[in-house]
């Protein structure tokens, strides 16, 4: 009888699997046992259903696959998504779909850079585009994920990269990448970078030919070239691979819900048929090309995401959940004075409905209370006993003050009552 797996030789031993009994010559069952005395492989034998023989198939094992992501530190998918859910209001398929998509990012690249050449596999980077409104987090969910893979961060305006005829792409894009770790190439190439406002350099408009030649030169950065950069205030350079990088891009793509349209209504307007956060989530690669983005560029992102517009209930949340929420960062900038900051429930509603209207998203709202504190924070400070702040609805539209309280006199202990007594006439020490 001849050898199950290389049908060759004759038969020395019969081996009991889980697809029952099996012959094997010396040589194979050399090999079988060679690559079961290696801890980080696991070996099963399957039947290539051409020939009916069967086929050692070496496997790196679970225990290794782990250890090479708890090597790195690598959180996993659920932990990065609770680590967005701290800073990020909303966007629950969004977080879902990058946490995901940034471990597997993260996963090739210990992967590329591990030892292990069993069965080696070429994975594919999950570069990302996000679309979303104005003000809708883009750049916040970025660098937040940044955050929580503790790798450096770097953020780049494509409107930059037209303004300048498409020059100095590097010195936009990488360099800024560079300093945020202080020129460690190492660092740099692990890191985030992400680019803004993508949909500008669209094949669309008077910039039609510009467009095209910027996106071919952010393609050869994000398929990964050897960028040499000189190190600010030194005579030296570096070189930083941007093969591992991962590349987040983002836009407005204001009417490319109109295109998604004409897929589900034909002439019906947007609103008859699905909403626009409902129309966006439909987007494909395809509708992006059609927008003006050229297929290749296109073709290295391969994760689309989309975040919703907010709405008022998101921006109250924004407001006060999130660990950096703007009603927090005030009343820390106040209690640093020894002043308690205090909102009411009404003032934050009225916050959230100035922010509405001027459609910037979260940004409105920062710009809303910004205009409505600066007077506060101007006289705050020379306020003597001032102990607490109470902001209405009415001092953010500016149709009234706030209210200051402070600590009666009787109670306010003086500095000069604090200083040890000294006999009159001698000098101090």
């Amino acid at each position: 009888m001849q050898c199950s797996v290389c049908n060759k030789n004759p038969s020395l031993k019969k081996l009991q699997t889980p697809k029952g009994e099996v012959s094997i010559c010396g040589e194979c069952l050399g090999r079988l046992e060679a690559m079961k005395e290696q801890k980080h492989l696991t070996v099963r034998l399957s039947r290539d259903p051409s020939t009916k023989n069967l086929t050692i198939i070496p496997r790196l094992s679970k225990t290794s696959a782990n250890s090479i992501i708890k090597r790195s530190g690598l959180p996993a998918p659920s932990e990065i998504r609770a680590h967005l859910d701290e800073y990020v209001i909303g966007q629950f398929d969004a977080k879902k779909v990058l946490s995901v998509a940034v471990y597997n990012h993260y996963k090739r690249v210990n992967y590329t850079n591990s030892d292990d050449n069993n069965e080696r596999v070429e994975l594919g980077k999950s570069n990302v585009l996000m679309l979303g409104p104005t003000g809708s987090g883009k750049t916040l969910v970025a660098r937040t994920l940044a955050r929580a893979l503790d790798v450096p961060f770097a953020s780049a305006d494509a409107t930059s990269l037209l303004s300048g005829g498409g020059r100095g792409l590097e010195e936009k894009v990488i360099i800024p990448l560079a300093q945020a770790c202080n020129y460690d190439s190492k660092k740099a190439e692990r890191g985030i970078i992400y680019i803004d406002e993508i949909d500008k350099i669209s094949k669309r408009g008077h910039n039609h030919a510009l467009g095209e030649s910027i996106q071919q030169s952010l393609l050869k950065i994000i398929e990964g070239t050897v960028s040499t950069i000189m190190v600010q205030g030194e005579k030296r350079s570096i070189q930083i691979d941007t093969s591992n990088i991962l590349f987040i891009v983002g836009g407005a793509f204001v009417g490319i819900e109109d295109q998604v349209l004409m897929r589900f209504g034909g002439g019906a307007s947007v609103g008859e048929v699905k909403t626009t956060n409902e129309l966006l989530k439909e987007v494909t690669p395809s509708d992006i090309i059609k927008f003006g983005l050229i297929p290749e560029f296109v073709g290295r992102l391969p994760v689309i995401v989309t975040l919703d517009e907010l709405d008022h209930s998101a921006l109250i949340k924004i407001l006060t959940e999130p660990k950096n929420a703007l009603v927090k960062q005030y009343k820390k900038k106040f209690a640093l004075d020894g002043i308690d900051l205090e909102f009411d429930k009404q003032s934050l509603v009225t916050i959230a409905d100035m922010a509405l209207k001027l459609k910037t998203g979260a940004r409105g709202l920062r710009t809303v209370m910004e205009e409505s504190m600066l007077d506060i924070m101007y006289n705050a400070p020379s306020e003597t006993n001032l102990n607490r702040i109470t902001i209405t609805s009415d001092v953010i539209t500016k149709s009234g003050k706030a209210t200051f309280q402070y600590i009666e006199a009787a109670a306010a202990t003086k500095l000069d009552e604090l200083l040890p007594k000294r006999p009159r006439g001698k000098a101090a020490p």
